[in-house]
C-alpha cells in the first residue's frame, strides 16, 4: 500500500531564512511561496534529487502550524508525507487497521494539487503521517 515517501515537513518561524538556508548554504532548488488557505500554511518545497523537504510557515488566524510552532519555536519536523495509489483506498484499509484519519475522514488538495489525509500522530510512534494520492 505505503509508497515512496514523497517529502518530510519543517515547520519554521521565518520562511525566508528558511529558505536562504536551503537555496544557498546547501545549493538545493527552491521553490517560490505558495499560500494555501484551506490548510493555514504557507509553503515552499525545496527539490533534492530523491525527494522534497516542504518548508511550512503559519497562514491565516486558524494555522495548525502557529500551535505547533508555540511549542518548538525553533521549528522542527511536522510531518512526513507518504504516497498511495488510491487514497480513498489506502484509507479504508488504515482505518480498518486502528488508524485514525484526522478531521472528517475526507481527503483534502494538499500543496501538490492532490488528495491528501493526515493520520494521527498517536498511532505512527509519534509521528504525523500525511498521505497523498500518487
Amino acid at each position: 500500500m505505503i509508497g515512496k515517501l514523497n517529502h518530510v515537513a519543517i515547520a519554521v518561524p521565518d520562511l525566508e531564512a528558511a529558505s536562504k538556508i536551503y537555496r544557498e548554504t546547501l545549493g538545493a532548488e527552491v521553490s517560490a511561496p505558495i499560500d494555501i488557505a484551506e490548510h493555514g500554511v504557507t509553503t515552499i518545497f525545496v527539490n533534492l534529487p530523491n525527494t522534497k523537504i516542504e518548508l511550512l510557515h503559519p497562514f491565516g488566524e486558524k494555522s495548525p502550524i502557529a500551535g505547533f510552532l508555540e511549542k518548538n519555536p525553533s521549528g522542527g519536523v511536522h510531518h512526513i508525507c507518504f504516497e498511495v495509489k488510491d487514497i480513498l483506498e489506502a484509507r479504508d484499509h488504515l482505518v480498518k487497521s486502528g488508524a485514525r484519519v484526522i478531521g472528517d475522514g475526507n481527503p483534502k488538495i494538499g500543496a501538490h494539487g492532490k488528495p491528501v489525509l493526515f493520520l494521527h500522530p498517536k498511532d505512527f510512534c509519534g509521528t504525523l503521517v500525511e498521505i497523498e494520492q500518487e
